[in-house]
């Protein structure tokens, strides 16, 4: 098989608060930001892709992605050295696309005019919502004049920006989700990201649930209202959760969801590369403190895991990335990416066309209408030992 895509991942664990929906690998230091290890976290990435560099020997970076946690957090001159070293160690494919995650709650103008100059490209700012009342129920830091103008500033030194926003939160109606919706498509953004709250377990919502999260024909109206609201605005709906202006898509999560190769550094990164004994995924010790340590304390070094995916796993990954795409993928990339015929998934392709979820177009692998609206049933399809 040819060797797909590589895009670098980065990791950054920390937050000023948890939120109570999260859960992702974020922690807020008991002691403040500023004894964050700082420098310590750059370090040991760097020594992470030291052991990491002969399984990605030859190849070049196609998109670098930092996320957390809040990376924004970061001072300009640690991200700068990072990004330093990476390029020294690894070719950069031209017009590379570096993206940041930032809160609106860390926004300085200067830092972020220093991490444009260090070489950051695109920024993806988690605003949720620019209602007050809204961002204290899910437990934001930022408020709603925070969020303006943090978005300002991303604007005014970035020349592709992704607002963020969450929809069914605690309380919310469909016209305050469509007034957040319109200050973001006043704002210029070319890239939308709508999520949907969901209470994820082990998280405190989920121990201690909001009592008036919307029912679900308030939130069918808000998931439809947002999309025909875009669709009017010249957004393209390109994947789930994700609306952008033609040319601005995220090429990062698009290698994702093309089922492409990606090295995860930083507590908990998950990566996935093609080697030759199989696609290969890892993921690195999740405690921040742990994979501090891990160049040294620890035989496995900064792996927690690592398995090679089964061949009876690959339809079921490969379809779980490309179906989250509106217009789908290619059918030839099933094998490229996989070393699979198509063959080998023809009696389920069949059974979700006479479905009505995917569909019928023997080119292309892409859901319907339908297979969107009902992704989990679509993807059951391709679970091994059906």
């Amino acid at each position: 098989m040819i060797d797909p895509p590589l895009a670098l991942y980065v990791h950054f664990p920390w937050c000023v608060r948890k939120c109570p929906y999260c859960d992702f690998n974020s922690h807020a230091p008991r002691d403040g930001v500023g004894d964050l290890p700082f420098a310590a976290w750059g370090e040991a990435v760097l020594a992470d892709l030291e052991t990491a560099l002969p399984q990605i020997a030859g190849r070049s970076i196609h998109s670098v992605f930092i996320g957390g946690g809040t990376p924004s957090l970061l001072p300009s001159t640690t991200l700068e050295k990072l990004l330093d070293a990476l390029r020294t160690r690894l070719p950069f494919e031209p017009g590379i696309e570096i993206t940041l995650e930032a809160n609106p709650g860390t926004v300085e103008s200067s830092r972020f005019r220093d991490y444009c100059a260090a070489g950051v490209t695109r920024l993806s700012l988690g605003v949720q919502s620019f209602d007050d009342g809204l961002l204290a129920r899910i437990g934001r830091i930022h408020d709603g004049r925070e969020a303006h103008r943090a978005l300002e500033v991303a604007l005014a030194h970035f020349g592709q920006v992704n607002v963020d926003l969450m929809y069914a939160l605690p309380g919310q109606t469909p016209a305050q989700a469509l007034a957040d919706l319109e200050i973001a498509l006043g704002s210029g953004a070319q890239h939308l990201s709508c999520y949907h709250l969901t209470v994820e377990p082990n998280t405190p919502f989920a121990f201690d649930p909001p009592n008036d999260l919307p029912d679900e024909d308030a939130v069918a109206e808000m998931e439809e209202t947002i999309g025909d609201r875009l669709a009017d605005a010249g957004f393209q709906h390109y994947e789930v959760s994700a609306f952008a202006r033609v040319g601005c898509e995220c090429r990062h999560n698009l290698n994702y969801w093309h089922f492409g190769d990606y090295l995860g550094l930083g507590p908990g990164a998950h990566g996935k590369l093609m080697t030759p004994k199989g696609i290969v995924r890892e993921m690195r010790h999740k405690h921040p403190a742990r994979y501090l340590e891990g160049a040294t304390k620890y035989e496995s070094g900064f792996i927690q895991e690592r398995r090679t995916v089964g061949t009876e796993e690959l339809p079921f990954e490969f379809m779980m990335n490309a179906l989250r795409l509106s217009n789908g993928v290619p059918a030839t990339l099933f094998t490229e990416r996989t070393g699979l015929p198509l063959e080998v998934i023809a009696e389920q392709l069949e059974q979700a066309r006479r479905a009505l979820l995917l569909a019928s177009d023997a080119d292309r692998l892409r859901p319907t209408a339908r297979g969107q609206r009902f992704l989990n049933e679509l993807l059951q399809s391709f679970l091994p030992d059906r």
